[in-house]
């Protein structure tokens, strides 16, 4: 029986969220606070391939991939299919949910991407929200999931921060061509829209993560570092803190 840290992601419901249609058997929390793990999934038959045949889970460097709203551990036995951002198994079982991954800890996390994603010249994806409408929109955020903000204040910066996106697209849609550093700036507006209009939990990290990285990417480019190499070390450097970070508030 295999031991490295596994992680399936799930729907609310125990439903399969990333592709296939499939319920988990789940894993139930005992008075003692141990978790006794789900029944081992029907074995699968058949050649095991990507996207198509196989239980698909993955390792801790991919998680951020692949988020939804339950994240569970899991563990498999037998035969084992490598691919890039997952493992394709016949058999496997869930051993406990992360509990400390919610509704309130994706939003925070999100908000964590912003404020504190880098870049390369030891700033942050913050310093790109120009605006204060943007940065009021993530303060509001992380007032709101810690109770000390109304929906009404939430929406109220919500629209304020969509107004300033509408007004970046309208300047961008009169210019002969976009820049690095508008597209920088662009994205990192974008991600404190999507922050405070929040969806079901992981679907606001997720789609927020990507944009930091995508920020910090058109910064680079922005400061004359637009090769290849430098793009793909900017994305890999912000995607390992990231995953950093994401780790530690499943774990704590």
């Amino acid at each position: 029986m295999m031991r490295e840290k596994l992680y399936k992601i799930l729907d609310k419901n125990g439903y399969s969220c990333n592709g296939g249609v499939c319920e988990w058997y789940l894993p139930e929390k005992g008075k003692n606070n141990t978790w006794t793990p789900g029944k081992w999934m029907p074995k699968i038959k058949g050649k095991l391939v990507p996207c198509q045949n196989g239980y698909h889970l993955c390792r801790e460097n991919n998680i951020l991939d692949w988020l939804g709203e339950s994240i569970f551990e899991a563990e498999y036995r037998g035969y084992v299919l490598e691919n890039t951002d997952k493992v394709i198994v016949r058999e496997v079982r869930l051993l406990r949910k992360c509990e400390n991954w919610n509704k309130r800890t994706d939003r925070l996390f999100a908000c964590w991407c912003i404020r504190d994603t880098p870049l390369f010249d030891g700033g942050t994806v913050w310093n790109l929200l120009t605006d204060e409408r943007s940065r009021n929109a993530v303060e509001i955020v992380e007032r709101f999931v810690n109770g000390n903000a109304t929906k009404e204040e939430l929406a109220a910066a919500r629209d304020a921060a969509e107004a300033v996106v509408r007004i970046a697209m309208g300047v961008a849609a009169s210019a002969a061509e976009w820049d690095a550093k508008w597209v920088a700036e662009w994205a990192a507006a974008e991600a404190a829209v999507i922050v405070a209009v929040g969806t079901v939990a992981g679907a606001v990290a997720s789609t927020v993560a990507k944009a930091t990285v995508e920020a910090a990417i058109a910064y680079a480019a922005a400061r004359e570092r637009e090769d290849d190499d430098v793009s793909h070390v900017v994305r890999d450097d912000v995607k390992k803190l990231q995953t950093k970070e994401l780790l530690r508030i499943l774990n704590a």
